[in-house]
């Protein structure tokens, strides 16, 4: 049996049809691969099978002796589609992430004895100092592939840069001359190729096809309030084809869709990267299995997942990027089957967009903020001490770590879990920066076009992609001349919508632990939060600024200067009959402010008249303080509360306790103030605010 032959074996094997053949270029890129060990970069369209072609090398490679093949994928779910895939060659596949501990040994001994033929690790695992040097640098030399999935991800040029992936570069400069290397995409145009190309090195092959999908018709649908969109969402979902996603930008604006759809009968679960690993598995696999109608997504269900029969992708705002906007959309319709991608836009798009390219890089200050606390730490610092002495947040802490850390002359370095400032000067490449950014403001405004083109929609991704076969697709809405799907809506499911935006309150989770630091000396308080401290868990009634009654909390503070009575009435009605408390509060107080000593207590006042509860203004403030929306982490906002606030003990119930302020982000001045009250000998605290201010993303 010739080569050939046996990748055609395995295929329809893979495939389970006896009858299926290679896709263009699919046995060209093997033979590469195996006959003559190349380094190849594979751009090919979502759905054309480019791990096929990973899978049946690393299967010919082993069937003539060769070691394993190391796999670096970019997320966990990925990692899953991947390990089942490649079982259906009798591929022994594992992979080394952080969700898997308890597996590593295992997974290493077999390794070592030659009993696994693909080992997947995400390109943060190649940060961990231990595992190169226990895991790859003892199978460096008997590697038999090494294959980078998402290899756009290697180009901080592209849509969706990873610092870690630029480790790659170093981990194949160590590795044979002799080793074959593939790196695969989707999702680059000519300049992140070109770029791809330079850090792979010397002598690399590329091979690309046209990114046209036949079965994916495209339709843009302009509806910019949340209330159109939202209707447009529960009206028009539940008859498109079979199941799919539906994006959106942030992972509250996940959850609030997916809260919507199942009040209207619809089974679309919120999916994002704060769910924890088994959770988004069980979710997928949902999804998968057609259990759901959709899952309403943030970016972290992006690359690499692959349903085949996806019925649909929906966006409810628009992505910063055709780059983007292709990677995703191009979740649907891989089996050849009819699919539909159709894209919304909002008024909040450019602001969420504008937010991401602006913190895209860590600011300068902030650097040097993070350097000088490493100076002056002989012995190192973990994240948690940076942030004692720096007013970040953690993750750009984190951000800002990693990206200096992947440098090839590093101004930092990781040792175990502590960070310590290297011999090697710092200097801000503002040039690049700067071109980067205005990549990404170009790529923002070539969606905004593309959301307006009247032509085929496809061929302007195409062209977007510097794909030299765009030609019109013939089924997308430009194509046709008319919606594939109305962009009509029901005005009943339009006012019902309103009316869901206006309730849609949110929980405020309770605090557990203080700070293991002295941020709070003067109150004593560290480690665990005691039971009879904590506060319970409180309500919102809205989202700051947002459709609803959130813009209306914001005029109100900043324009008013007075919460009106339609807030008041709001607020009892979420408290008295949607939240309804148990305990119920017997009695209200607020948070004091020496800046606006009116605002809060006033409105306190007024919603403890209209629930027929008394209002003992008990709280104090003892210390002025810097606003708290200035402190950036949790070590931050607690010292900047130490001592701030008293109670009189004196004039407090005995009994529960509504506690109101207009608005909450970090939650510890409630948590602060709850403790103080339970110690004065007030019942359970419950907090109230107006409005939640913190914004989440992926």
């Amino acid at each position: 049996m010739t080569r050939f032959e046996q990748g055609l074996t395995y295929l329809r094997k893979a495939l389970n049809t006896p009858t299926a053949e290679f896709r263009e270029g699919q046995w060209e890129a093997i033979r590469q691969i195996v006959d003559d060990r190349a380094t190849l970069l594979l751009v090919r369209r979502t759905g054309w099978g480019k791990s096929m072609v990973y899978f049946l090398a690393t299967r010919l490679l082993r069937d003539r002796g060769a070691g394993p093949t190391i796999l670096i994928s970019p997320l966990l779910a990925l990692m899953r589609n991947q390990i089942e895939a490649a079982g259906a060659i009798d591929l022994r596949a594992e992979t080394i992430n952080s969700t898997n501990t308890d597996a590593w040994e295992n997974i290493e001994r077999q390794l070592r004895e030659g009993k696994l033929d693909l080992l997947l690790i995400s390109p943060e695992r190649l940060s961990n100092t231990d595992f190169r040097e226990r895991v790859l640098s003892k199978i460096a030399s008997a590697v038999g592939l090494f294959v980078v999935d998402e290899a756009h991800c290697i180009s901080d040029w592209g849509h969706d840069f990873r610092p870690d992936y630029q480790r790659i570069t170093r981990i194949l400069q160590a590795m044979p001359k002799n080793v074959p290397v593939l790196a695969t995409t989707a999702t680059a145009n000519d300049r992140v190729v070109e770029d791809v190309v330079d850090q792979l090195g010397a002598g690399v092959r590329v091979s690309r096809g046209p990114l046209a999908r036949a079965s994916l018709g495209l339709q843009n649908v302009k509806l910019l309030s949340p209330t159109d969109r939202m209707a447009w969402l529960a009206e028009y979902v539940p008859q498109l084809p079979g199941s799919g996603i539906i994006y959106a930008l942030t992972v509250r604006d996940a959850r609030r869709i997916a809260e919507w759809l199942k009040l209207n009968g619809i089974n679309a679960p919120a999916y994002s990267g704060r769910l924890d690993g088994e959770k988004r598995e069980t979710l997928e696999q949902a999804l998968l299995k057609n259990e759901v109608k959709a899952l309403v997504a943030t970016v972290a269900l992006g690359m690499g997942f692959d349903k085949p029969d996806l019925g649909f992708v929906v966006h409810y705002q628009r992505p910063g990027s055709v780059v983007h906007y292709y990677q995703q959309v191009g979740r649907a319709g891989r089996n050849g089957h009819a699919a539909y991608g159709i894209l919304l836009q909002g008024r909040e798009d450019d602001d969420i967009i504008d937010y991401f390219i602006r913190t895209s890089f860590p600011a300068e200050a902030h650097v040097s903020q993070i350097l000088r606390a490493l100076e002056e730490a002989e012995q190192g610092l973990k994240i948690h001490e940076i942030e004692r002495q720096v007013n970040l947040p953690r993750g750009k802490i984190a951000h800002a770590l990693r990206l200096l850390s992947v440098k090839n002359q590093a101004p930092v370095q990781k040792q175990g879990a502590q960070w310590y400032r290297t011999l090697t000067p710092y200097r801000v490449d503002h040039k690049r920066i700067a071109a980067i950014k205005a990549i990404r403001r170009r790529e923002q405004a070539e969606m905004q076009a593309y959301i307006n083109h009247t032509g085929c929609l496809m061929a302007f991704l195409q062209r977007a992609l510097d794909d030299p076969h765009a030609r019109d697709c013939g089924i997308c809405a430009g194509c046709v001349g008319a919606p594939l799907i109305p962009a009509s809506r029901s005005p009943d499911i339009g006012n019902t919508a309103a009316r869901f935006l206006r309730r849609s309150e949110v929980a405020i989770e309770p605090r557990k632990m203080w700070p293991h630091s002295e941020a709070l000396s003067c109150y004593g308080w560290r480690s665990r939060i005691d039971q009879h401290l904590r506060a319970e868990e409180g309500r919102a009634l809205s989202i700051w600024g947002d459709a609803g009654w959130g813009h209306l909390v914001k005029k109100a503070k900043y324009t008013n200067g007075h919460f009106g009575e339609d807030l008041v009435s709001a607020s009892c009605e979420l408290i008295t009959q949607r939240w309804n408390p148990h305990p119920a509060p017997r009695w209200v107080t607020s948070v004091p402010s020496l800046k606006r000593p009116n605002l809060v207590p006033d409105f306190a006042r007024r919603l403890a008249d209209v629930m027929n509860l008394p209002f003992v203004a008990c709280v104090r403030k003892v210390k002025d303080n810097a606003a708290q929306k200035t402190m950036n982490n949790s070590e931050s906002q607690t010292r900047n509360l130490n001592g701030v606030f008293a109670v009189d003990r004196v004039i407090v119930p005995a009994a529960p306790v509504l506690l109101v302020d207009d608005t909450v982000d970090s939650r510890w001045t409630l948590t602060v103030i709850a403790a103080l009250l339970r110690e004065a000998g007030a019942g359970p605290v419950l907090p109230f605010t107006l409005a939640e201010s913190s914004t989440t993303s992926t």
